[in-house]
């Protein structure tokens, strides 16, 4: 199955796929006049905590929007991509970043414009302006988008990957005897004891609806990017003389793989822009078409105003989180250590913290699991809203479907890293492709409603 899930990766993230992840987000920069250069000063000063009035508060919409970005993709992702990109894929994961933003612009500004009002407060996504925004013609295409994204979520992004990182970071710090053999493999006692702790606190948050999973949200998701951050400086301010070397070689293996790392690292270029490109839309979601489904149930009413505090989510998710992860398994050299997973940043944080070993592995393994746990209940949110656009409002459809989003969380564990990883990058290119020709034909609409308008510095005063 690992083998076959990774052939057909490469085959879906092959050039085509990857320039259109980037031609889009180069055509909104171009179009826009570079908004994500120009305006990220103004888009971070919108960012302010407190209530919302119809919805929920812009500010609660990003940390959701955040929750399911700032996950395992931050710490396995970047670690999965660079042990087989090379170091060179992160630059080309914050390439794809920088593009990015101007596409999570573009989807946060269609998310407000083509919103409906419900009773219990707003509704939107990709699906709702793909039909009101192109019209009922191309109802088609939302209901692709509907219906792979409620598939993501059970069998991608917010569960697999996620669920999987959680027991992998648990076994690695408390280890513990063998439990029982499935197929061929051994699994741990801290891997069960771990994945069914996952799916009961899961399950408390879930049954708590669209309000507990925000407040939830917000209040995981500025503790665990600051403790994450801040001994990820630290790792960095110790061995910053190691620096300057790290970046010559993240630019030169970027462009000449072989000729750096040698023929018998087995990295391409083709393979360094594939984990570059592929591991940077998992964990920013910028196209993808997740994101506009938290920053729709905002009670911000400028689209102008979303689409800024929607590009700072891919700012704060890649830019900074994945560039410091980045760094740091370069400078410690842990990118070429022969493991897996979140084993290959455990090896840098013990490398290079000047603190006991042990401590390090327990504070990234708290931080990789609130990481995963606030993906998992934000994924939740995202496949439900997919759900009730297909099914329209029938709650018992919505439980089924939690049900089955649990169970999928229970079975995570039994996957390996590579699998879950591979059917994660396939599933991500399914579900963006209906919302990326939204976004080519859309494209007109948000240059014409947006440079008129983007709020200057004076404005906000």
């Amino acid at each position: 199955m690992e083998v076959f899930l990774r052939r057909v990766g490469e085959r879906v993230w092959g050039l085509p796929m990857m320039l259109l992840f980037l031609g889009v987000g180069l055509l909104f920069t171009v179009r826009l006049k570079g908004v994500q250069f120009r305006r990220l000063g103004t888009a971070l000063r919108l960012i302010r905590p407190g209530e919302g009035k119809d919805g929920i508060s812009p500010y609660a919409a990003l940390c959701t929007a955040l929750a399911a970005t700032v996950g395992t993709g931050n710490i396995v992702g970047v670690a999965t991509a660079l042990a087989a990109g090379g170091p060179g894929a992160l630059l080309w994961m914050l390439l794809a970043a920088l593009l990015g933003m101007a596409t999570q612009y573009a989807e946060g500004f269609l998310a407000v414009k083509y919103r409906r009002k419900e009773k219990d407060g707003y509704f939107g996504g990709p699906f709702c302006y793909i039909e009101q925004g192109l019209g009922k013609r191309y109802r088609w295409l939302a209901v692709t988008f509907a219906a792979t994204g409620a598939a993501v979520g059970i069998l991608g992004v917010g569960t697999t990957a996620q669920v999987n990182s959680i027991t992998g970071a648990a076994d690695t710090f408390f280890s513990s005897g063998t439990a029982f053999v499935l197929a061929g493999h051994a699994y741990s006692k801290t891997v069960v004891i771990s994945g069914a702790l996952t799916v009961l606190a899961a399950a408390f948050v879930l049954i708590g609806g669209v309000k507990r999973i925000t407040k939830v949200c917000e209040a995981l998701v500025p503790v665990m990017t600051a403790l994450y951050l801040l001994f990820s400086a630290v790792l960095l301010i110790c061995c910053a003389d190691r620096i300057p070397s790290a970046v010559a070689l993240i630019v030169k293996s970027a462009f000449c793989p072989r000729a750096v790392l040698g023929a018998g690292a087995g990295v391409s270029l083709k393979l360094a822009l594939r984990m570059g490109i592929g591991r940077g839309v998992f964990t920013n979601e910028a196209g993808l078409g997740s994101s506009p489904i938290a920053a729709a149930v905002s009670d911000e009413t400028d689209p102008v105003k979303q689409g800024l505090i929607s590009m700072t989510g891919t700012f704060i998710d890649t830019i900074v989180i994945c560039t410091m992860t980045g760094l740091c398994l370069t400078v410690t050299g842990a990118w070429s250590a022969p493991l897996q997973g979140v084993r290959i940043t455990d090896a840098a944080w013990r490398a290079g913290l000047p603190w006991a070993e042990s401590l390090s592995s327990f504070v990234l393994v708290v931080c990789l699991i609130f990481f995963a746990f606030a993906t998992i209940i934000g994924w939740n949110f995202y496949a439900e809203r997919c759900v009730q656009y297909l099914t329209g409002e029938k709650p018992w459809v919505q439980k089924l479907y939690r049900v089955f989003y649990l169970l999928a969380i229970a079975a995570g564990p039994f996957f390996t890293v590579n699998a879950a990883w591979e059917l994660a990058d396939i599933l991500n290119a399914v579900m963006a492709l209906p919302n990326l020709t939204a976004l080519l034909l859309l494209q007109k609409r948000v240059v014409s409603d947006t440079l008129p308008s983007v709020p200057t510095k004076r404005a906000q005063k």
